[in-house]
């Protein structure tokens, strides 16, 4: 079977996938459909890099077509003939150099296998995840099965106690008969005698099998709540794992149900003790079983409902701020919420139970360690008005903390110390259960929480959590930062991928957590034993940098959140990548090609662009812009500036170098659903301008890595201390998008960023605006006009200057390069 015919029986996702792959005019699907096996059996490849070997084909493709349609000719497919005469004369532009069209339809081939291995390699994960899936669900089917043998077996015992209750009432009004029987005839009375023994008998028989019943059954109830506590255990490290980003199932419907049903079943069973207590005061006897077993059964069943009890005390929802970073991270004086639940569900228990909330009930003995008092409404009664689905809840919405004034803290026995970030608290919530005689006070504690002073230290504080919550650490080991365990690269990888896919939908694939893993590790074959340490995570600085790895990656989940979430989710965003990949991939990708990254030098997140150009004699040259970071894409949407970003080379128009978003798809068409069409006064980004933003680079404005002699499009970038980190690297002062030319040979992006608002109809004021500009917001390279030589820079394609400067001056569509306004006003213009 050919490949495209496997295609075509894949899923309905992976078939859109290959619709998407050929919804362009590069490679026609109705070619590649009825072309398949012999498009399948050459080798494109290599006719990519051989240009005989390319032109073969290429005769040979035409050869096929015409063929394909004098066979349409014959069956009178008029609109097939139509077409594929139209796709050889699409074809036709390969005439003179056929390799583009094999490079071409071999990354069409490269992007069908991906496709086809993405889905086999889904429908394994698919039959793994059914295998444990099904082994989830088979347990939970025999949960269920256990519980309603279990109910069944309690209503059975309720009539077995009804058919005891029965014996003993028939052996109490004959035995009373008996009594009041005052016939003087011995063998009468002796036969009454022995009919009530027989009935004594069977009385103590009954009871000796119920009680032997009812100790198998609490048998059975306690291994069934063994199950179940397991299963709420896996609940809790769901829960554990999903305040990090685990996209977890904490659905609490299954376990309220289980503990709600084994609850009643429990109860009943102490009616039913209760119960025999009653009979055993109305019947009792030498060797009665009631009054030796019954205290045991007792212990033992109360025993089982105190543990059942206290277990479905829970804390639903972890402590969290409502505008805060994540869960789990309280600031002093800002309110959090947190809510509790309890899974055994007792109507008659509806807004009787009272929650009350702590802190700290066991304070660690370390020096320095704060203490806080909670504030705001302590106690709450549990209900089931505040619940979606009925469940009984408390729900603290309006807690604050405030720390006490003890002079900096406790006193403590340890000299051991932690940072304010490292000290781990917890919220304590307590209630009291009453029902039917049991009385059992109920507690329960949420996860571990770092209390932090101010926004300063959210990051830190986020760092934390997400360290003892990935590592899931014991929730009652207050000392954790103390001697923090390490963390194996599949659970550290596993946690950063949780991050991107809060942030972005999207997590990271197996390329990308090889890129970081490269980073902190060196260069490995695996790194499936390599391990991460707390202070390498968040405390060292990274190799050559002044910001440790985390402050790096939360830059960039910041950047990615607030600017960049549906380039990321869809895929456009490469992001990690070593820059002897990047110039790999793009070697030998047409002129124009480029991908995005994220920037390895930038503390705060920064997103950058490579793309790869050719000189005259051949040689590749990837050149990288400087990196955008938040106060740049705040102004502007990245999609715009990828949309319009521009290089200016002297004595030549304006060259929109950013043709094809790797590998190979058409900017507009990757990108361009994020385009905003509204400008000028209508744009929603920069509505007091009455210009379009441009991001343009000067002739070195941009930086190269370099492979052969560099094109005179941009200046070489030849720092060495460039080599391994990004191509440009500036702090915030230096924004793509705020500054101007300068010496440096890594030069940022400008635009037109003046408050200044012309309305007049005059051209000379227009003009006398422009020349009162402070002179000081423009900066020459060298001192000199960096234009003097040049046409107008950045200017649209689609402007008609005419051939005066008011003309112009008055075009307000016009793209326009901050650092031109000078040469503008000062240079008259050519037609």
């Amino acid at each position: 079977m050919s490949r495209w015919e496997r295609l075509k029986q894949l899923d309905s996702v992976s078939l859109q996938k290959l619709d998407e792959l050929y919804s362009g005019e590069q490679l026609p699907m109705a070619v590649r459909e009825y072309l398949a096996q012999w498009i399948e059996d050459q080798d494109w490849e290599h006719a990519s890099r051989d240009t005989s070997r390319a032109v073969v084909l290429f005769q040979v493709l035409l050869e096929n077509l015409d063929n394909q349609y004098s066979r349409f000719m014959q069956e009178r497919a008029f609109l097939m003939q139509r077409n594929f005469r139209r796709f050889k004369q699409d074809f036709q532009i390969y005439q003179e150099d056929p390799c583009p069209l094999a490079e071409t339809i071999n990354w069409f081939l490269s992007k069908e296998q991906e496709i086809l291995e993405a889905a086999e390699l889904a429908n394994e994960v698919q039959r793994l995840e059914v295998q444990q899936s099904s082994m989830e669900l088979e347990k939970q089917r025999l949960v269920e099965k256990n519980i309603i043998d279990f109910k069944n077996k309690v209503q059975a015992m309720e009539y077995s106690l009804r058919g005891i209750e029965e014996q003993q009432d028939e052996f109490d009004f004959k035995y009373q008969t008996h009594k009041m029987d005052g016939t003087a005839d011995a063998a009468e009375k002796n036969e009454q005698v022995r009919v009530l023994q027989q009935m004594i008998n069977r009385i103590n028989e009954s009871r000796m099998s119920f009680l032997s019943q009812m100790s198998s059954l609490l048998e059975s109830f306690d291994s069934l709540l063994c199950m179940v506590l397991e299963e709420l255990e896996e609940w809790k490290s769901r829960q554990q794992i999903s305040c990090i980003g685990a996209p977890d199932d904490t659905n609490l419907e299954p376990l309220e149900k289980w503990f709600t049903q084994l609850g009643e079943g429990g109860f009943q069973l102490r009616k039913f003790l209760e119960k025999l207590e009653e009979l055993q005061g109305k019947l009792s006897y030498e060797q009665d079983p009631i009054k030796v077993q019954k205290p045991i059964l007792q212990e033992q069943l109360d025993l089982i409902l105190t543990s059942l009890l206290k277990s479905a005390f829970i804390v639903e929802t972890q402590p969290s701020m409502p505008q805060g970073r994540g869960p789990l991270v309280l600031r002093t004086n800002v309110q959090f919420s947190v809510k509790t639940r309890f899974l055994f569900k007792v109507p008659e228990l509806n807004h009787a139970m009272k929650v009350t909330v702590s802190i700290d009930k066991e304070v660690p003995q370390v020096k320095g360690y704060r203490r806080f008092n909670v504030l705001g409404t302590l106690s709450k009664v549990l209900n089931m008005s505040e619940s979606m689905n009925g469940g009984m809840v408390a729900d603290f919405r309006h807690l604050t903390l405030k720390e006490q004034k003890v002079g900096g803290g406790g006193k403590g026995t340890s000299d051991m110390s932690l940072s304010v970030t490292e000290e781990l608290h917890v919220i304590h919530l307590e209630t009291q259960f009453d029902l039917h005689g049991l009385s059992v006070s109920l507690e329960t504690s949420t996860l571990p929480v770092v209390v932090i002073s101010n926004s300063s230290q959210q990051q830190s504080a986020w760092a934390s959590v997400l360290w003892f919550n990935m590592l899931r650490a014991d929730s009652k080991n207050l000392l954790f930062f103390a001697s923090s365990p390490t963390a194996s690269w599949s659970q550290f990888g596993e946690m950063l991928s949780w991050q991107f896919l809060s942030c972005g939908k999207r997590g990271l694939n197996s390329d990308q957590l090889d890129t970081i893993a490269q980073k902190l590790f060196g260069k490995q074959k695996s790194y499936d034993n390599c391990k991460i340490s707390w202070t390498k995570f968040s405390k060292e600085n990274i190799r050559d940098t002044n910001f440790t790895l985390w402050v790096w990656m939360d830059g960039i989940l910041n950047l990615v959140k607030l600017y960049l979430a549906d380039l990321w989710h869809d895929g456009s965003i490469m992001g990690f990548i070593t820059k002897a990949k990047e110039k790999s991939l793009l070697k030998g990708k047409q002129c124009g090609t480029f991908l995005l990254r994220f920037s390895e030098s930038i503390k705060d997140g920064g997103i950058t662009f490579s793309w790869v150009e050719y000189s005259n004699d051949g040689k590749h040259n990837v050149r990288t812009v400087q990196p955008f970071i938040s106060a740049d894409l705040k102004q502007i949407p990245f999609p715009e500036i990828l949309r319009n970003f521009q290089i200016m080379e002297a004595e030549n128009a304006p060259v929109y170098p950013l043709q094809f978003l790797y590998p190979n798809i058409p900017k507009a068409q990757a990108i361009g659903k994020y385009y905003n069409e509204k400008t000028g006064e209508a744009s929603p980004y920069i509505k007091y301008i009455k210009t379009k933003l441009v991001f343009v680079s000067k002739e070195n404005g941009c930086t190269n890595v370099v492979e052969g002699p560099p094109p005179g499009m941009c200046a070489q970038h030849n720092d060495p201390s460039e080599a391994n980190e990004d191509v440009m690297s500036r702090g915030p002062g230096n924004s793509p998008m705020l500054s101007s030319c300068t010496s440096s040979p890594v030069l940022s992006n400008g635009f037109i960023d003046t408050f200044q608002h012309f309305s007049s109809d005059d051209p000379n004021v227009l003009t006398e605006g422009l020349l009162d500009i402070n002179s000081d917001a423009f900066v020459a390279v060298g001192g000199q006009d960096p234009f003097q030589d040049s046409i107008p820079g950045a200017i649209s394609p689609e402007a008609d200057l005419g051939n005066n400067l008011p003309e112009f001056l008055h075009d307000t569509d016009i793209f326009i390069s901050f650092q031109e306004f000078n040469f503008l006003v000062s240079q008259p213009l050519s037609p």
